[in-house]
């Protein structure tokens, strides 16, 4: 059976003064992760929002301990990337 991992990133954004420079932090980070860790990972809340932003990266496997594992170094990427705009992560497991 396949394991699916969700996992939530909450951000928030203090410097961004317009949507666009909001899809500019958004979209950079979406690529990388993507590319680094073969994620699909999209922005899902606060589309309208200038300082907030929501994104979900899955990833899916056959085991659920690689699948963590992904999900942690996506995290841990992220935190490095955006340092204290990287408010929260939560994982789901379907």
């Amino acid at each position: 059976m396949p394991e699916i991992g969700v996992m939530t990133l909450e951000l928030r954004l203090e410097n961004s003064h317009s949507l666009k420079e909001k899809r500019h932090v958004v979209k950079g980070l979406t690529e990388r992760l993507r590319n680094k860790f073969n994620v699909s990972i999209a922005e899902i809340d606060h589309q309208d929002l200038w300082q907030r932003a929501v994104l979900a990266a899955v990833t899916v496997s056959n085991d659920r301990v690689h699948a963590t594992q992904v999900l942690q170094a996506v995290e841990k990427e992220a935190a490095s990337l955006l340092g204290p705009a990287l408010t929260s992560t939560t994982v789901d497991w379907m």
